[in-house]
Parts: C-alpha cells; structure tokens; sequence
C-alpha cells in the first residue's frame, strides 16, 4: 500500500554470482621441460548484501529494481594466479526490514541497525585449479574443478516501522492531530475516514533534550485482521512498537467497546500483541465540563480496570505535558 513514495512492502528477485573455473593449465619455461601443473583457483562468485541504513525510510528505491544480479567469479590462470571474486552487490535497506523467503513464506533476518550487513545470497565458491591435483602418481593433473553455481531466489522485503509508541485507533479517531500536536510532523488531517494512508513518523521532544519516536498508523477497523479496511496493510509497524496508545474520542457510544474492538483485531493478527504496555488516552475532552469528566471517569475506573487512561484534548492541547510524563516513564521503566 503506497502513498507518494512511502512503499513497505516489494517483492524482488536476486542471484549471486557463479564460481570461477579452475585453470588446467602446464607450466611451459624456456630450458623447464616439464614445469608440472601451475593452475589457479577460479574467484567466488560475487555476493548480495543488504545493509540497514537509517537515512530511508522506504523502500520506494526498490520498487522499480526488481532484479540485482552479482558478477561472476573470474577463472583460474596461470602460476598459480586466482581468477578475480566477482562483484559484490549491495541493497540498502531501511532499519526495520524483515527479509522473506517467497517460496516458504518463512523469514529469514530482519535489519535493524545502521551499517548493518548481512548476506541476502551468497555467491559460488571458485573451482580448484589442477595444482591442487597432482600427486606422485598423477603429475601432470589436466583437469581442474568448474566453479559452484550462485543461488537464485525470490525474496519479499517488508518494513516494519521502528518507533517507541505506536498510535491505534479507529479512522478519525484524532491520532493524525495528536501526532501535529506532539511533534513537528504534518500529518494529512481531514474530517474523512482513512485520510492517513501511509504511517507517519514523528519525534516528541522531552525535557533535558530527550526524546522519542511515536507512529501514526492508518485507521483500524472490526475485521482489519482479516483483510477489512486499510488497517491490515499497517498492522504489521504496530509490532514494532514497545508501548501502544489506545486513542478513543470521548463522544463515542461505548469507550471500552470501542477499545476491546481495537485490543482483538491486534490479538488476531499477532497474540504477542498482548504483551505490549497498553495506554488509553480519552480524546477531545474540552467538550466535557468537570461534572460529566467525573461521572466518566467513575465509569471508566470500573471497566478499565488495570488498564491506565488519561484525559487530553489536542485542539485545546490540555493534557498533553502528562501524556508526555505518562509515554516517558512507560518507555524507561
């Protein structure tokens, strides 16, 4: 699911290089008859890597680079000389990129630290030449190994967004105002469903120059586990995300359904779900004089139960220094 140029998710083919050849060749000196054998190794076939890079943030650079091929090894020559290793290829990919086999489904390594390296494809070892070959009984070997084919595979990268605090909720719940609150970030706002089409990342400036990331995720709605919605193509950054912020407008029918909606569709796409710190944060509550804020909160102290929630209100930025403790002692406890 793409919008602009934010792309998480392509599929591509990648091949290392083939072996070089062993050489087989004689060694021929003016006044040496019979120099023996003297053939070189053939060189490795060039490798794939993938390196994490924090400077993207997508992988809209591969959308249109759907096959990378490494070079070939060199063959073996003469005195013994190696063949030249083959060209190595490098993908650069964003911290956060869980790499997939397409075939088995089954995942293979995920990149999450700048400069990180790993080999995606490993190139064919060279052939050995026929110096290796001889012997008192064969000394004049005149065959040499052929290099080992590279591998080929079709690998699907997918991205899951790295930020401390992931933002759930229904389309126009507020997380897209909250997030322009919070941070400099300018999110897409408008009073339509699913304005926010792609995550939107941004940073929360805390005392003493401290900080922390937090992600707007796209809209969530019942049956977004199974493919409902814009959701299920996002759900995936959501695991990421070491604290959730549960955002529910305070002029909903029904705060706690709402919020169980929300804590299933995550428990169906991924159960580990459960395990993340939970915060829920009743949003814009400038419509409540102080009478109806205490009749819903004697409310909410009963079916949140073990669940912490907070009044804030993003148009009117009232609560927001206390969400900011409350994110930050989650975040460092």
């Amino acid at each position: 699911m793409t919008e602009g140029n934010f792309v998480d998710y392509v599929k591509i083919y990648v091949s290392s290089g083939k072996g070089g050849k062993g050489s087989t060749h004689l060694h021929r000196e003016k006044f040496i008859e019979k120099g023996g054998p003297d053939g070189g190794d053939g060189g490795r076939g060039g490798h794939v890597y993938l390196v994490g890079n924090k400077g993207l943030w997508t992988l809209f650079h591969l959308k249109f680079a759907r096959h990378i091929k490494a070079g070939y090894g060199g063959d073996g020559g003469s005195d013994r000389s190696t063949g030249a290793d083959g060209e190595d290829k490098f993908i650069e990919v964003p911290l956060g990129t869980v790499v997939k086999d397409k075939e088995t489904g089954e995942t293979l390594f995920e990149v999450t630290e700048h400069g990180e390296k790993k080999i995606l494809a490993k190139g064919g070892k060279g052939g050995l030449g026929n110096w290796h070959f001889r012997s008192s009984t064969n000394q004049t070997p005149r065959y040499a190994q052929p290099g080992l084919p590279g591998v080929e595979m079709d690998v699907i990268l997918e991205l899951k967004v790295l930020a401390d605090v992931g933002l759930v909720g229904f389309p126009n719940a507020g997380k897209s105002t909250l997030l322009s609150v919070l941070t400099s970030a300018k999110p897409k706002i408008a009073d339509y469903p699913f304005t926010t089409l792609k995550p939107n990342l941004g940073i929360v400036a805390y005392r003493d120059f401290q900080s922390f990331v937090i992600a707007d995720i796209p809209g969530i709605i019942e049956g977004a586990a199974e493919g409902k919605g814009l959701g299920h193509y996002f759900l995936r950054h959501i695991e990421r995300n070491s604290t959730l912020l549960f955002l529910i407008p305070v002029d909903t029918a029904d705060i706690k359904a709402e919020y169980d909606i929300l804590v299933n569709e995550l428990t169906k796409y991924n159960p580990e779900m459960l395990d993340k710190e939970r915060l829920v944060v009743i949003s814009k509550c400038d419509m409540l004089d102080d009478e109806l804020k205490a009749e819903l909160k004697a409310e909410l102290d009963v079916s949140f139960k073990g669940v912490p929630y907070m009044f804030i209100s993003s148009v009117a930025q009232q609560g927001l220094t206390d969400l900011k403790d409350k994110l930050w002692k989650m975040l460092n406890n």
